[in-house]
């Protein structure tokens, strides 16, 4: 094992009304304080109470998905927590993965694509 999954996170233009809507839908809290990631108006999160987390990023310019058009595909991304984000990049690396994104400036985080390209980002417990 690499990594956990921490939360799914969906592209949208508005983050806390999506948040909003899905909470009414699972119940839970939005925007519940975690040490992971910072609240702002481009992100927001909900933490269900199954122990789900979504987040939501705000995306300029976002252009919805239309389903089942491939032109405007789903769109979402997975953050997996690990304890060694040195380790876990080469081990990604190594399946497969490819650097989207290496980060600067000490960030906790670093962005790649899977085999078949769909994005996920390492964070740093």
């Amino acid at each position: 094992m690499i990594a956990d999954l921490q939360c799914v996170v969906l592209d949208c233009s508005a983050p806390a009304e999506l948040a909003e809507f899905y909470r009414s839908v699972l119940g839970g809290i939005v925007d519940q304080p975690d040490r992971r990631w910072s609240l702002d108006e481009d992100w927001a999160t909900l933490h269900a109470p199954s122990g789900l987390i979504l987040a939501f990023q705000r995306v300029a310019d976002h252009r919805p998905p239309s389903w089942p058009d491939p032109a405007r595909p789903q769109q979402f991304h997975l953050d997996f927590g690990v304890t060694d984000l040195e380790r876990a990049q080469e081990q990604v690396l190594a399946r497969g993965a490819t650097v989207l994104d290496e980060g600067s400036g000490g960030r906790s985080w670093r962005i790649y694509a899977d085999p078949a390209g769909h994005p996920f980002c390492l964070i740093r417990q």
